[in-house]
């Protein structure tokens, strides 16, 4: 049986999109809780686990830093999939038996901060004097939320941390925003049987300049553009070489054996910039049919 690593505990986004990835094939998989993103990392490039999931990117809070960081510079695990999935926040914990809303006795929420910063405005107008304890993940809240057998504690998390953790949905999809949705790659060395349902394909890109070279950023995004390839994400970041230099995190949405692709980053090289690729792979978008 093929191992999937995510991060853990038991109950997060993390673990609701890896499930919703496999959904029709989940028999064949165990799937790994780790409780830190290195660990997730670290299992599958020691060949604990075949394939680790990734959260990189959400709608609302932009890309995780510290998820892109061990991507590049820790690791050398290719990117063989990607596919979004909505984040929703419910508030958890136990339904009261007194009339009105079944929330309106809490006074403390247990809550990774993420989470909690999401729901501010259901926060504000709904628990304004509430009491809130941080912790590391949803999932966390959740479990310490149950442990305290105490009704006035609440948690905010996934619908499948409530069910694990033998709490009630106290009021659903909180999130301040519809298109809370959070991207999620799938890195290993081995590609794994994928779901129908391809949205697009994606090439992602680690160009770094070369110094002292006026224009190259232009000339780069030049590159791509005259031959018409979309480039759906760029972003900079530092190399951690020297203070002031970067390189550039692109998404291109073409595949790595499209004759412009590779005419595109023979040129790019030419211009005298690195280029990695982490990968080109299929896309799924969370709506798809298929999955």
């Amino acid at each position: 049986m093929k191992r999937v690593a995510f991060l853990g505990p038991a109950g997060t986004v993390s673990e609701e999109a890896t499930r919703f990835f496999f959904q029709q094939q989940d028999d064949k998989y165990e799937f790994v809780p780790y409780s830190h993103i290195s660990e997730v990392f670290l299992a599958t490039d020691s060949g604990e686990t075949d394939w680790s999931v990734i959260p990189i990117e959400n709608a609302i809070d932009g890309s995780v830093s510290l998820h892109l960081d061990w991507l590049i510079h820790e690791m050398n695990l290719p990117i063989l999939t990607e596919w979004t999935y909505p984040s929703i926040q419910n508030l958890i914990g136990r339904k009261s038996s007194d009339e009105g809303k079944s929330y309106a006795g809490i006074r403390k929420l247990i809550a990774f901060p993420v989470a909690s910063g999401q729901c501010r405005k259901f926060l504000r107008s709904e628990l304004p004097n509430v009491e809130i304890d941080v912790v590391n993940s949803t999932a966390e809240g959740v479990r310490l939320a149950a442990a305290s057998g105490d009704p006035s504690i609440a948690s905010i998390g996934t619908r499948l941390a409530a069910e694990r953790y033998g709490l009630d949905l106290l009021a659903e999809n909180i999130t301040d925003h519809d298109n809370n949705y959070t991207r999620f790659v799938l890195v290993g060395r081995e590609q794994p049987a994928l779901p129908g349902g391809v949205s697009s394909s994606k090439t992602t890109l680690i160009v770094t300049l070369p110094e002292d070279f006026p224009g190259a950023l232009h000339q780069v995004l030049s590159t791509f553009a005259w031959r018409r390839i979309n480039m759906t994400k760029i972003e900079s970041r530092p190399t951690k070489l020297k203070l002031g230099t970067y390189y550039f995190y692109i998404d291109v949405e073409m595949a790595m054996d499209s004759v412009l692709m590779t005419a595109a980053i023979a040129e790019v090289e030419a211009l005298g910039c690195q280029v990695r690729v982490l990968g080109s792979y299929p896309t799924y978008a969370y709506e798809t049919a298929g999955i």
